[in-house]
């Protein structure tokens, strides 16, 4: 039986394990500058066999809280220089999360202070973080524009660039973050996508967004080092479909002839609980659409995961599993799920923002 310390060749990533650690924003990098605690704080989880980066800004319009790093300046890439080498040097390997957080943010975050963009002006009833005083606050996102038809092909190409500036960085690849109510699952989903052009209405034209970023990518840097993130019903940021599961099997069938190296799937609600009774949705039958279409990308399943509910999904079919919080308390997470625990517990109150408390001091089993 397949383990969670099996190898895995997932496209042009030949992971040590199955063992992933999730995208997890901290709001670390003032003025979206990954800082050299930041790299302590990746190296330090390089046993995984994936890292996957918090989400990371393909320019500013694409920011959506403060201190969030981003990869479209000089001393961005820079910082995420020092980051992959660190990894690499611990033998790890890394991707980026390549994320526009579309209407999910704030003026303040914005170009000249701007409205946000989004499919549709219609504003996201979720929170944003701002720094007010050297503190993170929570404060409601602003309501944002509707993007102009003319402007989409930018920010495909920004989506382009920012694959190119990863790869020029040192990463071993990049996730295109397509989930949790950000910019293209707004597009992707009926509650936040009143469009009545080429890129609204049906599901063809809601998931156009989706595959012309995926075609530009992959184009950049190849699919074998491309995955892509997929929350079909979490209802983070204020997103829902009329009727996801249409909608996603037509997208995992048109994403097979990319040969992704992954598709990493978020089951239920982000953060919150495996199942919606509300929302039902066959997980099942969409890994099976995504391979009868041909695809070969490794399939990451995420959420709420433990060690005997991930076996479990591996006995199922997954081939990686994802770990979010435990893998911000436990550095050295894949011997402790090796060995059974002991796991350290995570402290919320230093999630997002500060410094190494909380972030590079959690104790490992040798120490």
């Amino acid at each position: 039986m397949t383990t969670l310390f099996d190898p895995l060749q997932a496209g042009g990533l030949h992971l040590a394990n199955r063992i992933v650690m999730a995208p997890l924003t901290r709001n670390r990098a003032p003025d979206a500058i990954p800082t050299p605690l930041m790299a302590e704080y990746y190296a330090q989880r390089a046993s995984a066999g994936l890292l996957i980066t918090e989400a990371t800004a393909i320019t500013q319009q694409g920011q959506g809280y403060a201190d969030v790093p981003g990869l479209y300046g000089t001393e961005q890439l820079d910082g995420w220089k020092r980051v992959t080498k660190a990894v690499h040097a611990a033998g790890g390997k890394i991707v980026t999360q390549l994320w526009h957080v579309g209407r999910v943010s704030h003026t303040d975050l914005q170009p000249h202070f701007q409205k946000p963009v989004a499919p549709s002006a219609l504003r996201a009833h979720t929170k944003t973080v701002l720094i007010k005083d050297g503190v993170p606050t929570f404060v409601d996102t602003s309501e944002p524009r509707a993007l102009d038809a003319e402007e989409i092909p930018g920010i495909v190409q920004d989506y382009r660039h920012a694959a190119m500036n990863a790869i020029t960085a040192g990463f071993d690849g990049v996730e295109i973050h397509a989930a949790n109510g950000y910019l293209i699952d707004q597009f992707l989903k009926t509650g936040s996508n009143q469009r009545t052009d080429d890129y609204g209405r049906s599901i063809t034209n809601r998931a156009r967004l989706l595959l012309e970023v995926v075609a530009a990518v992959t184009d950049a840097i190849g699919g074998a080092r491309t995955g892509i993130r997929l929350s079909p019903v979490t209802p983070a940021n204020d997103v829902v479909d009329a009727d996801p599961q249409p909608l996603f099997e037509y997208v995992v069938r048109k994403l097979a002839p990319h040969h992704l190296a992954y598709v990493h799937i978020i089951e239920g609600a982000t953060g919150g609980p495996r199942e919606l009774p509300e929302r039902p949705f066959d997980y099942a039958a969409l890994k099976s659409a995504y391979r009868a279409a041909g695809g070969q990308g490794a399939w990451m399943v995420n959420n709420g995961y433990d060690l005997p509910l991930a076996e479990q999904a591996l006995a199922n079919g997954a081939d990686l599993v994802a770990f979010g919080k435990a893998y911000i308390a436990n550095p050295d997470l894949v011997a402790r799920l090796k060995a059974g625990g002991p796991f350290n517990t995570p402290d919320k109150n230093t999630f997002y923002g500060g410094g190494a408390e909380g972030y590079t001091d959690y104790p490992t089993l040798t120490d």
